[in-house]
């Protein structure tokens, strides 16, 4: 799937960056299909390695659809090119967010789930759930009802209490709604302190279901522990029965 285009503004023309995305990888329930789950990989990674693991799991009523990120320059790498979900610029609290490239990951996403069932995905796409729309003021179209992050951390949280603030809808959704953030102290790639401030960013913005579950010694990798955590939290939330 491709994203991009041109913009018009005050007489000038805004070229947006085109976005193409790879091959989508599925995993079909082997049960009564209960829920769908888009799951994301990391910087440099792709669908077809998750997939791999995710099948192994005992949710057999989840059907997993595993994306691949556009390969674009990434900022971080000195402009070497990568499969990301957005740019990143660097690894620091005040780096700045590439709004464009989440925004057309989050489109992406949506599109995934235009035929599904209640869904489950990634976090930026839960703060545009919440809302309502995108940063753009666009609607969001998807309706999703968890998610989950390992290793990671929420971009944009350092104005996602001001743009939740006074709105009633968005902060019944945001109050309702499950998420899951795993992160391990020995991560040397995305520090532990960014998924800690990305719970309490998303806590101090509303959302009171947020789970955030730490891993002594864990890397940036995951291991059979985390793997039974989410199983079992994804049974709790999303009401998995059994194979029938």
């Amino acid at each position: 799937m491709s994203l991009g285009g041109s913009s018009m503004g005050s007489g000038t023309t805004t070229v947006r960056r085109a976005f193409e995305f790879g091959r989508t990888h599925v995993v079909r329930p082997k049960g009564k299909h209960q829920a769908t789950v888009v799951w994301l990989h990391g910087l440099g990674d792709n669908g077809a390695s998750w997939s791999q693991l995710l099948e192994t799991l005992p949710l057999p009523n989840i059907k997993w659809i595993c994306p691949t990120a556009p390969s674009q320059p990434i900022s971080l790498f000195g402009g070497f090119p990568s499969t990301a979900w957005f740019d990143v610029t660097e690894l620091s609290e005040n780096a700045q967010d590439d709004l464009e490239g989440l925004e057309a990951s989050a489109a992406h996403v949506a599109s995934l789930l235009s035929t599904e069932p209640t869904d489950t995905t990634s976090l930026y796409s839960a703060t545009c759930f919440a809302l309502g729309k995108y940063n753009n003021g666009n609607p969001y179209p998807a309706n999703i009802s968890a998610a989950v992050g390992l290793s990671g951390w929420v971009p944009c949280s350092k104005t996602l209490n001001s743009r939740l603030e006074g709105k009633d809808e968005a902060a019944r959704r945001a109050a309702s709604f499950p998420i899951l953030l795993c992160h391990g102290k020995g991560d040397d790639v995305v520090p532990f302190k960014f998924g800690e401030r990305s719970a309490k960013a998303l806590s101090s913005s509303g959302f009171r279901d947020v789970t955030f579950k730490v891993y002594n010694g864990l890397g940036h990798y995951t291991t059979p522990e985390e793997m039974d955590d989410l199983c079992t939290w994804f049974n709790s939330k999303l009401g998995l029965e059994g194979r029938s």
